[in-house]
């Protein structure tokens, strides 16, 4: 005899509709205050890389708000003294360049704006930004303290990079000096090594006569300056040539006198053997001319131009000139030959793809040997665990071949640097508090620092700038920025609080078009994850992200993969509907296959997720309730009254482990099924 139906909540009777249900449970959520920290259990504490506040979110940021509000969901369910810190970034030159293709739109320039009135500009660009971001995230269900909200230009944020920078100082590990940086011609501003990429191009290779010599280059537009020709000590072809030595020749503008300089550095494979060097302009070049005190002449301007030591073409944009250059060589009969099909490696702006032309500029500089070598010894002892492990070698690798940070970057937008410069000596006074009148070591004038950190720098603090709840449990971060900040957060964390700043980093693939590939603008494959979620809801998103998103790994993202996991939410809601219509309070056997295999579930699921495998835990979730429950035991169920007791249990217990997957679905199922009970998202996980 089957039972008579139960009367039932009337939202049972409708299908699910996120659209209706999502903004009305994340804000019963922030008003009950379940995102902030509470009780006295373990600490579990995760920071948000602060998100780029110059645009949208995009279906990389998906992938992370996903997998971490489900970390958090998970700890907080467990009884940990949970906390989601979200922040969000000022993002330096990034969103200046966002800005600048605004102003290129509008028909301005930045060059042509007061550095207040731009900062003004693009902080009210940024405020605005970050409202929409701040909505965007609440939508994607992440259930971080917003109470804590931390901006990387908030005044104790900044106060914190300040103090850093007078410690650095005062350590010694810090300096101002004429060296060598990446400059990009068109933004007008120095980058770090890892703002550099690497392009393989195919040009002309100029092999030319240098006096007794035959050179070669590819840039032949750097050679006005040449007077230094360097060979390899140790080359045969070349001992009667000695180091110092001064040779008569006929160059670029005339007769000249150029000096044997003899280094180790010289490839003798490349070309001749022999090389002439442009010290202002090429990083190998420069420390060759360090090294022996040579002097240092610049060609080629900031914006790419050429200066007045190369006569004729001064003024002359580099890609105008350089034909006309080899053109001049070709007339004096120093053109010895051309290979047009000269394959080599060019460096390029990441961002708009010019050429980086190196320029010796007066910079602020990190020894970063010092801080690489304490972290090594924090990461070689075992105190980070890396996901995946490999993760782990190729930061050790970095660490070891560092290299010092140019942290000047000549943009109006970032933190200013609290320097004073010296007009007369040209040197860097660190001033926080700006008391500073006249350089102390020639007594001249002193000017304010026009350049602004590097936002890297501020954000390789950022564990140590929230202040609470330190060292943390967990980072979750995309591998393509190891270097520019995982890296860097640990070593300067080691520095300043002589602990790691998390114990564990599980890096995060990339996410990819429903084909497979990159997602770009100019392939138009762009997914914005907003519009999926709208179309097939918030919880159907996360599952697509999460299954399959093995760490490390990228993921394909189709319409198709969320639309089925969108049917999947139905399943859910659907069992739900028929569960608690004919739900029996009959006493349950103290043991039964039906009890034995969800206990092996939830073992399983636990497991799987306290060892970050999360993209596992969802899809033997996905599979239990589909295929287990709902296709066998709910339709037994229907031909077998006894086994109705059964399913209250069951969807209980799959609602609790569901729940950080899937967070507005269960919990709107839950407070249907459990009116009187507390919300599930701090509802006790069960192990």
């Amino acid at each position: 005899m089957t039972p008579p139906k139960r009367p039932i909540d009337e939202r049972l009777l409708k299908p699910y509709d996120p659209a209706a249900t999502e903004a009305r449970i994340y804000e019963k959520w922030e008003q009950g205050g379940y995102f902030a920290p509470s009780g006295d259990g373990p600490i579990f504490s995760l920071l948000m890389p602060p998100t780029n506040a110059n645009g949208s979110l995009h279906a990389g940021h998906g992938l992370v708000m996903a997998i971490e509000d489900l970390m958090t969901r998970f700890a907080r369910m467990r009884g940990f003294k949970t906390l989601w810190l979200p922040g969000l970034d000022h993002a330096g030159f990034e969103t200046q360049v966002v800005y600048e293709k605004k102003l290129e739109q509008e028909g301005r320039s930045r060059f042509a704006l007061a550095p207040k009135e731009l900062y003004q500009e693009i902080l009210d660009f940024t405020l605005a930004n970050s409202a929409n971001i701040k909505t965007q995230i609440k939508s994607l269900g992440a259930s971080c303290d917003w109470s804590r909200l931390k901006f990387t230009l908030d005044d104790d944020v900044v106060e914190t990079v300040y103090e850093t920078f007078k410690k650095l100082a005062d350590d010694d590990l810090l300096y101002r000096g004429a060296r060598l940086v990446n400059w990009c011609p068109k933004h007008q501003t120095s980058f770090s090594d890892l703002e550099i990429k690497d392009e393989e191009r195919v040009d002309p290779l100029y092999y030319l006569k240098y006096g007794p010599f035959t050179i070669a280059t590819a840039r032949p537009e750097t050679k006005f300056g040449d007077k230094y020709v360097v060979m390899h000590p140790n080359d045969p072809r070349y001992q009667d040539y000695t180091h110092g030595q001064k040779i008569e020749l006929e160059w670029l503008n005339g007769p000249i006198t150029a000096t044997v300089i003899k280094d180790e550095a010289i490839d003798q494979s490349f070309g001749s053997g022999v090389m002439t060097i442009t010290p202002w302009h090429d990083a190998t070049d420069f420390e060759i001319a360090e090294r022996h005190g040579l002097d240092q002449e610049q060609i080629i301007d900031e914006r790419g131009m050429l200066l007045p030591i190369a006569l004729e073409f001064a003024g002359q944009p580099i890609k105008k000139a350089r034909p006309l250059i080899v053109e001049k060589l070709t007339q004096k009969g120093l053109v010895v030959k051309v290979d047009e099909k000269y394959t080599h490696t060019v460096r390029t702006c990441y961002k708009c793809g010019a050429v980086i032309e190196p320029q010796i500029k007066q910079q602020w500089f990190i020894k970063m040997k010092p801080l690489a070598q304490a972290a090594l010894t924090k990461i070689r002892a075992g105190e980070i665990t890396y996901l995946p492990e490999q993760y782990q070698k190729i930061t050790e690798h970095w660490l070891e071949n560092i290299l010092d940070w140019n942290i000047s970057r000549q943009i109006v937008w970032g933190i200013p640097i609290p320097a004073k410069l010296c007009e007369q000596c040209g040197q860097g006074i660190v001033d926080l508090g700006n008391t500073v009148t006249k350089c102390g070591q020639c007594g001249g004038a002193v000017r304010p620092d026009p350049d602004t950190f590097d936002t890297w720098f501020s954000s390789s603090q950022w564990p140590v700038v929230t202040k609470i709840f330190y060292p943390t449990t967990v980072l979750d971060t995309a591998g393509d920025i190891i270097f520019f900040w995982v890296a860097r957060m640990i070593m300067m964390s080691v520095y300043l609080t002589g602990q790691v700043p998390f114990k564990t980093v599980y890096i995060h693939g990339m996410v990819l078009d429903g084909r497979g590939q990159k997602m770009s603008k100019s392939k138009g494959n762009v997914i914005n994850p907003l519009d999926l979620t709208k179309k097939y809801g918030t919880d159907a998103l996360r599952m697509g992200l999460i299954v399959g998103a093995t760490p490390g790994t990228a993921i394909a993202l189709s319409d198709d993969k969320i639309k089925s996991y969108k049917h999947f939410a139905n399943k859910i809601w659907n069992a739900a509907r028929f569960v608690l219509e004919n739900a029996s309070d009959s006493p349950l056997p103290a043991s039964h296959p039906y009890l034995v295999a969800l206990e092996e579930l939830t073992q399983t699921v636990t497991a799987e997720m306290m060892n970050y495998r999360y993209y596992l835990a969802a899809e033997k979730l996905y599979h239990y309730f589909w295929h287990s429950f709902a296709d066998k035991i709910i339709e037994a169920a229907k031909q077998d009254a006894s086994l109705l007791p059964f399913l209250p249990v069951i969807l209980e217990r799959c609602l609790i482990l569901l729940h950080p997957f899937m967070p507005f679905v269960t919990e709107e199922i839950w407070s249907i099924f459990k009116p009187d009970a507390a919300p599930l998202i701090i509802t006790r996980w069960p192990i």
